[in-house]
């Protein structure tokens, strides 16, 4: 389902009005495209190129690792993620953080960047302008970088903010990064509205924050 047409049916659900907000706060990953598209994709590439180079196969296990591993520590309080999240998986697997890094680098942040606008929601770019155009400002807290996913999906929010940002250093469900992200918006938390795609975390961050949120392709979503 688009995601607009997804907003629509939660909006409608829940009698959520655009014009209540004075800013719309937007996670990335599974919410501005489509997560399990692109792990196909990106998947189907680790495959082919991997039987051609079986000498790096244990590059996979760094890749599935790293997703583990932030997963496993996203309630840590941690001083720096950008960091921490490579010696995570170096530890785990008894490797340098050099490596976890090189290989983190290329199949979790630079192949699916040339796959990013073809997973896109079809149909963001129209509700990115709808808001725009309410004078509804727009901004972006994910988890992962995400200055390069936003240019590619051609999206220009008045500020974006990562987990790895060195002011941020707190994974979801950490209400701190959209806390932050609210500041430099200059509006009031009950003003922004959150949508996100997982309620244990974008939800749960949300929650720990106050703020209003949407969690997009769940039977039923709860708005503080």
């Amino acid at each position: 389902m688009q995601l607009l047409s997804r907003l629509k049916k939660q909006k409608h659900k829940l009698n959520i009005n655009l014009n209540d907000f004075q800013a719309v706060i937007f996670d990335v990953d599974g919410t501005l495209y489509n997560l399990k598209r692109m792990y196909g994709i990106v998947t189907l590439e680790i495959v082919k190129y991997y039987l051609k180079h079986p000498q790096e196969v244990k590059d996979i296990k760094i890749i599935t690792t790293f997703m583990e591993e932030r997963e496993k520590h996203a309630c840590d309080i941690v001083e720096d993620v950008e960091n921490a999240q490579y010696e995570w998986t170096a530890k785990a697997l008894k490797t340098s953080t050099e490596k976890v890094r090189t290989v983190a680098q290329k199949w979790i942040f630079d192949i699916p960047l040339k796959h990013l606008y073809d997973c896109r929601y079809p149909e963001i770019l129209e509700l990115f302008a709808k808001i725009t155009n309410q004078g509804i400002a727009t901004g972006i807290f994910s988890d992962y970088p995400a200055q390069a996913k936003i240019a590619k999906l051609g999206l220009f929010p008045d500020c974006i903010v990562s987990s790895t940002d060195k002011n941020i250093g707190r994974l979801k469900p950490d209400p701190k990064g959209l806390l932050i992200t609210a500041e430099i918006l200059g509006v009031p938390v009950k003003q922004c509205l959150f949508i996100g795609d997982r309620d244990d975390r974008d939800g749960e961050c949300a929650r720990k924050a106050g703020m209003p949120y949407l969690i997009l392709g769940k039977s039923k979503t709860i708005v503080c």
